[in-house]
């Protein structure tokens, strides 16, 4: 397995005290980048933790923390600072005041990862402020999809949202068929690599069980899981859209706070993101409506069918993200933009693209003082303004 491009980001900060914690979606490669930075620090004294394995939790139990310690030390024979991976860390709750007192008193290392930012949030108290680096690992962008294909150089997948787009676009038209997979499919590494497209649906399947019967059952504290899958199945419909609470409420038989904790439980075990409508107020971005979109438009197509336009937008918000902060603007129905990228640049996506939409993008962007505008058009035209998905 290729290493992920956030390896480098991490790589930097691996002899800090600072803790770095990996989270996810599962299936996503946390395991696999743990293991590969465990062999990354080849001369390092280090031990690895599979917590999912009742004997690797026992070693954590008790309050004899130094004596926790001492068995450690005792186990890797060497007394010099000291690398712990942590696998899973969601199953022992309890372990993290063990992590900080380990890194006060005893200058170890950690590598963690944990399957969902909505538990680490709790898992992680105020106490560990400070002690830390969270890092999420989103599934392939489409940059790095083209890499683990074998398509694209390590070096080309970087670069800002910019530049990427000032390269060459006829050199993007050419990975049009790969990208139809990459909408199709997702990004989950191992679907990715998986070249039998049945293989792909059964591993997105088995994705999904594994998502429904680990994270909602472990993780929610709702009673009616199959109520949280029949919300999951009405958001599929609902791609691209604001959300009208009041009515998924109404169509569910259920109250308004109870969609607003189903989105908030979603949203933060990264299954679903939503997008804050844009304002030049904050006050007034953070109080709009919010339009929803899948995390991964695998699992999206694994939960059931949306149109083309809908699927095309999905697939260019999820890679936008990577890229900085992403909102919409959206003017009482009459005028709107798909996506305003870091408050300053306006992109709209549209399958094929015109001069007419370029020039009503243009004048909406400059009434907005937004720098810079973009149609994002999967059949690709050479208009000024206009780039393919496939560019980025």
């Amino acid at each position: 397995m290729q290493k992920r491009l956030i390896f480098d980001k991490i790589a930097p900060y691996f002899e800090h005290k600072n803790a770095i914690i990996i989270t996810g979606l599962r299936q996503v490669g946390k395991t696999t980048l743990l293991r590969q930075i465990h062999d990354f620090l080849a001369d390092k004294p280090k031990i690895w933790f599979d917590l999912d394995n009742p004997l690797d939790q026992k070693i954590w139990e008790g309050e004899d923390y130094a004596g926790i310690y001492k068995r450690l030390i005792s186990q890797i024979g060497k007394t010099e600072r000291l690398f712990i991976f942590l696998d899973e860390i969601q199953n022992i709750p309890s372990i993290t005041k063990i992590v900080k007192y380990f890194i006060d008193h005893y200058n170890v290392k950690f590598f963690i990862t944990g399957s969902s930012s909505f538990y680490l949030k709790n898992l992680f108290p105020e106490s560990l402020s400070g002690r830390k680096f969270l890092y999420e690992l989103s599934p392939l962008s489409f940059l790095e999809f083209l890499y683990f294909k074998g398509e694209l150089t390590r070096e080309k997948t970087n670069g800002d949202f910019e530049s990427l787009c000032s390269n060459d676009q006829v050199e993007a038209l050419k990975r049009v068929h790969l990208y139809e997979e990459y909408m199709q499919f997702g990004g989950f590494p191992e679907v990715v690599v998986s070249n039998n497209q049945e293989t792909k649906k059964a591993v997105l399947k088995n994705i999904f069980a594994s998502f429904f019967e680990k994270d909602l059952q472990i993780l929610s504290d709702y009673q009616d899981i199959r109520q949280l899958r029949d919300f999951i199945l009405l958001l599929v419909s609902r791609v691209g859209s604001m959300l009208d609470i009041t009515k998924i409420a109404g169509e569910l038989g259920v109250d308004r706070q109870k969609i607003y904790k189903y989105l908030d439980f979603l949203q933060g075990i990264f299954f679903i993101r939503l997008l804050p409508k844009f304002s030049r107020s904050i006050d007034r971005e953070v109080a709009g409506g919010k339009k929803i979109y899948f995390c991964d438009t695998g699992i999206l197509n694994t939960l059931g069918m949306v149109n083309s336009g809908q699927l095309l937008e999905n697939t260019v918000v999820n890679q936008l993200t990577n890229y900085g902060q992403c909102s919409f603007y959206n003017k009482r129905n009459t005028s709107e933009i798909d996506v305003v990228l870091d408050r300053r640049i306006a992109l709209e996506v549209k399958q094929s693209a015109s001069e007419a939409v370029v020039l009503k993008l243009q004048k909406l962007a400059k009434e907005l003082k937004l720098s810079k505008f973009f149609v994002v058009s999967q059949n690709y035209k050479n208009i000024s303004g206009v780039i393919s998905p496939t560019s980025f």
